[in-house]
């Protein structure tokens, strides 16, 4: 069956999914995977399943970003270089009750050549969302409705959607060519090309900041 839209929260790192069995499997188009963990076999089964101009996102551990072992890394470059990443967003740390691993989101799609809003082709849409949430006890942080709505905002802008008008923001989100991703080797983590936070300029003049110190000095 072939689907428009896939969500799914696979088994991090499943090391158990009968991959033994599997090595001719039709759906490993980009490369068969490691036999001790299913993230490209769960990658490459949502290609195999979306239809033509379909979405599929989905959780992965942030290994599958970066990962270059067991031919998981030319598994990932070849699926980059068919241009079927379109997002991909890295989540804060504590989200999850069940796991401690750091995870993040896959946006794939088989829609860019297609795209009625603007031409996506040859790029993909890094958002760095891991200084995001608020923790809601000890152990546990959960996304605000606003922070969401940042997330989705963005991806809907650089897909051309509801009318928004999509920005690099520096520290948070980049659209960046596959010619950018090469230079990486293919490297997903999106650290990696949403750079850092523009600081304030500031232009207090020198003097004038030592004057102030020395004034708060003498008040304490």
């Amino acid at each position: 069956m072939k689907f428009e839209i896939l969500a799914a929260n696979p088994p991090f790192n499943d090391s158990d999914w009968g991959g033994e069995s599997l090595q001719e499997d039709v759906r490993w188009k980009f490369g068969i995977p490691p036999k001790g963990n299913a993230n490209f076999a769960w990658i490459q089964h949502f290609i195999h399943h979306l239809s033509p101009a379909g979405t599929a996102g989905f959780v992965l551990a942030n290994g599958s970003l970066s990962s270059m072992t067991s031919n998981e890394g030319e598994i990932r470059k070849n699926i980059v270089e068919a241009d079927l990443v379109d997002c991909i967003v890295a989540l804060p740390s504590q989200l999850f009750y069940n796991t401690m691993i750091p995870a993040c989101l896959w946006f794939i799609t088989r829609d860019k050549k297609n795209h009625k809003f603007k031409n996506r082709q040859g790029k993909v849409l890094f958002i760095d969302a891991r200084k995001m949430g608020v923790m809601v006890d000890r152990r546990h942080r959960e996304l605000t409705d606003e922070e969401i709505k940042k997330i989705a905002d963005t991806y809907h802008a650089w897909r051309g959607k509801n009318g928004l008008e999509y920005q690099d923001i520096p520290g948070f989100c980049k659209s960046a060519t596959l010619e950018e991703i090469r230079k990486h080797n293919y490297i997903l983590t999106p650290g990696r090309y949403v750079g850092t936070v523009e600081e304030e300029e500031d232009d207090e003049a020198f003097e004038e900041k030592i004057k102030s110190i020395k004034i708060i000095r003498s008040i304490k």
